[in-house]
């Protein structure tokens, strides 16, 4: 795409680009009144979403964001985990339980807030190929963009507990862990779960960004925890702050 010529006004061809749910622009010469387009429907749509969602959160004071890969099935110790302790945090804290609201360990949260009898929400994003909506959301918002998907999992959370993912995990990790290193939401629990997993990558991390090229803090190591007890992740969660944002 020659971007040089994206807002010339000599720019006269219309290009046949399609916007499929909005997420991408197929290859094609862009105009002035084109991107003008994109712009508004996205803005439009993103207004919807955060209206929708943030509908739904208010209505739960008290909730905790629960994530973590969407691949692991009944029968991975970490779905039993995240299932199990889901159903305790409903039980013993009466919190709302936020996921993705698809499979995997979203699932097995969704499941054991369910079936606890306490509040299963699920936000939930639109992709090309269409990811399952689980069986154990009690409500749900579908999202077409991750921004606003992320910042509603994020708001208003007394906890982020994670589990171990891949990519999408990982991203939704670290965009928690620079919010609060740069002050723009309060400092609330970050709960890894899976010693296992998280200790070697997070300590080469550490390795490579504080000690080596001190290109975090090493107090920046300190604002998530690995915590495999659930008894344990209860009472940080009780002791946590509420957010008020």
């Amino acid at each position: 795409m020659n971007f040089a010529n994206l807002f010339s006004k000599n720019n006269k061809h219309n290009g046949n680009q399609n916007v499929s749910h909005g997420n991408h622009i197929d290859a094609g010469t862009l105009t002035r009144k084109n991107v003008e387009l994109i712009i508004k429907r996205r803005e439009k749509i993103s207004q919807e979403e955060f209206t929708k969602g943030y509908d739904l959160i208010k209505k739960y004071p008290l909730s905790v964001s629960i994530l973590g890969s969407a691949r692991f099935d009944e029968n991975n110790i970490y779905y039993k985990k995240a299932h199990s302790l889901a159903y305790k945090i409903v039980k013993e804290l009466k919190y709302a339980v936020v996921t993705g609201g698809g499979p995997g360990i979203m699932e097995a949260a969704n499941k054991g807030a369910k079936e606890a009898g306490g509040a299963s929400l699920g936000m939930v994003i639109k992709l090309p190929k269409e990811q399952s909506v689980n069986k154990y959301l009690t409500e749900y918002v579908e999202f077409e963009y991750f921004f606003t998907r992320k910042t509603l999992l994020y708001f208003s959370a007394e906890a982020y507990i994670y589990f171990p993912g891949g990519f999408g995990t990982l991203d939704e990790l670290f965009e928690i862990l620079t919010l609060t290193q740069t002050k723009k939401i309060t400092r609330t629990p970050v709960i890894l779960v899976g010693r296992d997993f998280w200790t070697p990558f997070l300590e080469l991390l550490k390795q490579k960004l504080a000690v080596e090229n001190d290109t975090i803090d090493m107090a920046d190591t300190e604002i998530y925890k690995i915590v495999d007890s659930e008894d344990e992740i209860i009472e940080i969660i009780k002791k946590g702050p509420y957010r008020e944002e």
